[in-house]
């Protein structure tokens, strides 16, 4: 017997999708729905069409796919469609409320159901919701757990590894990290070994893993993995995947210092999703605001946070901000705001804003009580962890409230601490930072030699990484520790640059583009790539944020 035409089209169609060809994919479903309108036909189209991001398809499609499962009694594709409508929502619109209404609908039409992969993928999808938009990895744990359980009573390899992805993701979460990476380490063996074959849940238990690396500081191994999902987005034409993929990729960049590389992955992943997926886009937003505040670009990075909404790393770039701008006071009350918000069993989370208090409560200079209670809290996540820079944060912590103690020599043991797991854990900027501070508890205990030393290492790197800020700070003090006494501030020497190249570079360090620069000084774009080009030659700068820095150590900013 031949097939008849729409039958065909839905093979072909199907087998298109398996081979990753999403336009002809599209095209074929297309031609199915034209002779007939079925509910797999719109399914497939919706699936074509999300890879392809065709917002308008892929919302039409589902929701007619959906009535249509519904119309013919299908109630567990009804409550498959149901899940992938709750993730468009909140991924193309960012419309979380509707997002939890098609979660609820999808577990109604499950209810009284065998057990099938629907009720796997339901409950993976749940836990992704607890986890990243409720701040909650106790439920997100448990609802992994029972995608774990659905999938291996199932014999569906794909949603159990990701169930243990998501689990793992959320141990780490609540400070049991070496117990989560176990679950994540049996999750990249089943991958490497080829147990896994759907292309969509072997990347989305990467990025899980990726994300569960960077809220643990384990970067070493985020990076292995951030290498093998680009390659495996590129390599299937998972375009979308690959967006939010290199925003935890461009993470990564940054605490290792690859700071250009970061700028690019970051700015080019916030370009694809605000045309793809608006819902995402204040993921890359806040990650680009923390570069830009450790490049020293301030006004740069708070734009970036306020634009990137209620995300919660912006509340916490914003008190980074203050203490930047020398307001302690601030700094503290937002980072005291930030953790009344994200629950003590999210550990991992709140590392970041309990070291953001320590320090802001010890330039203060008031009551450190609040500052002894935070550090406790952070020795405890850091003993549970036992990643390198969890425990150089607990460190330098410990070392930053013994200098407020007045007690200079532990202060130096535990920040020296620090600074050695920095350099292991291969944190450049991090590693300057905490070398400045070492600095300064020398000065206190009069090596001023050795102090300068510091200071000398900390810029070399401060100035490769183009660290304007943190670069200005460093001279200061040096300048300081090297002055004879009474003398006036040191003379610099004269500068390498012309007038028109240190007003190019000032306007960099703006953030200005050559052609806004052009624009602003009234000469030609090519003019300004000249000039820039030259002043990267005098310095001897590798990148124009470096040049910048290099600017800035020698006065010429």
């Amino acid at each position: 017997m031949v097939p008849s035409r729409p039958l065909t089209d839905l093979t072909a169609g199907h087998a298109a999708l398996d081979r990753a060809d999403w336009q002809e994919a599209r095209r074929a479903f297309e031609r199915a729905l034209a002779i007939e309108e079925t509910g797999d036909a719109l399914e497939g189209l919706g699936l074509a069409a999300w890879w392809l991001d065709m917002a308008d398809v892929v919302f039409d499609s589902r929701e007619r796919a959906y009535r249509a499962y519904r119309a013919s009694g299908d109630q567990r594709s009804a409550a498959r469609i149901a899940v992938w409508l709750a993730w468009d929502s909140a991924a193309f619109r960012g419309e979380e409320g509707v997002a939890q209404g098609w979660l609820q609908r999808a577990r109604r039409l499950l209810e009284g159901q065998p057990e099938s992969v629907e009720h796997a993928w339901l409950a993976a999808r749940g836990a992704v919701f607890a986890l990243i938009d409720d701040g909650d990895p106790e439920m997100a744990e448990t609802l992994a757990a029972e995608a774990i359980r659905v999938g291996q009573a199932l014999g569906a390899v794909d949603y159990e590894m990701v169930g243990r992805a998501l689990r793992g993701f959320a141990r780490v979460t609540t400070g049991r990290v070496a117990e989560g990476l176990r679950d994540l380490d049996e999750v990249s063996a089943a991958i490497l070994g080829g147990e896994l074959s759907d292309r969509l849940l072997i990347g989305l238990a990467g990025c899980y893993l990726i994300g569960a690396c960077d809220r643990a500081r384990d970067h070493g191994r985020a990076v292995q993995w951030c290498d093998r999902i680009k390659a495996h987005s590129r390599k299937w034409g998972l375009k979308p995947l690959f967006a939010v993929c290199r925003t935890q990729y461009a993470s990564v960049c940054m605490s290792r210092g690859a700071w250009d590389e970061a700028e690019r992955e970051l700015t080019e992943a916030c370009d694809e999703l605000s045309i793809c997926r608006p819902g995402m886009t204040n993921d890359g937003l806040v990650r680009l605001g923390e570069l830009r505040r450790r490049q020293g670009r301030l006004d740069e990075a708070a734009a970036l946070f306020d634009r990137s909404g209620g995300h919660p790393l912006a509340s916490l770039g914003r008190a980074a901000i203050a203490l930047d701008r020398d307001d302690p006071r601030s700094a503290a009350e937002l980072a005291e705001r930030h953790l009344r918000r994200l629950p003590a069993k999210n550990r991992t989370e709140r590392a970041g804003a309990l070291e953001l208090l320590i320090r802001a409560q010890a330039a203060a200079g008031g009551d450190d009580g609040a500052a002894r209670t935070a550090l406790t809290e952070l020795q405890g996540i850091a003993a549970a962890a036992q990643t390198p820079p969890l425990l150089a944060a607990a460190s330098l912590s410990a070392g930053i409230i013994a200098m407020v103690a007045d007690d200079a020599d532990a202060a130096r043991r535990q920040i020296e601490d620090a600074v050695d797991l920095l350099d292991r854990s291969g944190a450049p900027f991090e590693a300057a930072l905490a070398r400045i501070d070492l600095a300064g508890v020398l000065e206190q205990l009069g090596r001023t030699d050795a102090a300068v030393a510091e200071l000398d290492r900390a810029l070399a790197s401060l100035t490769q990484l183009g660290a304007v800020h943190a670069v200005q700070l460093a001279t200061s003090l040096r300048d300081r520790l090297t002055a004879p006494a009474g003398a006036p501030a040191p003379s610099r020497d004269p500068s390498p640059l012309t007038s028109r190249e240190v007003e190019v570079l000032r306007l960099i360090s703006e953030g200005l583009s050559n052609q806004a620069i052009a624009t602003r000084l009234c000469i030609s774009e090519h003019t300004v790539h000249r000039h820039v080009a030259n002043t990267l030659s005098k310095l001897d700068a590798p990148s124009r944020s470096a040049a910048v820095a290099h600017a800035a150590r020698l006065g010429l900013l």
